[in-house]
């Protein structure tokens, strides 16, 4: 089983010559035989580049770290992380 959950594009200029925007897709997975449990997949590649990007499978307690972090960095911007 795969479900979608969010796909995206960071928010680099698409024009910039050196550097490609990113594309990031978050899904919900249980085929990862290594895994041996459902895991929040997060896929990261260039824009333009499917197939080519990194793949990680996260386990509930690493995805709540890496929202933890992404909440961190946000404050440390002045935004709200709640928002």
């Amino acid at each position: 089983m795969k479900k979608s959950i969010d796909f995206s594009f960071d928010d680099h200029p698409a024009d910039d010559e050196e550097k490609p925007r990113v594309a990031w897709a978050v899904a919900v997975v249980d085929d990862c035989d290594g895994c041996g449990d459902i895991r929040v997949e997060l896929t990261v590649e260039d824009e333009g580049a499917n197939g080519t990007g990194v793949t990680g499978h996260l386990a509930p307690e690493t995805a709540r770290r890496l929202r933890g972090s992404l909440a961190a960095a946000l404050r440390e911007v002045g935004e709200d992380p709640g928002s």
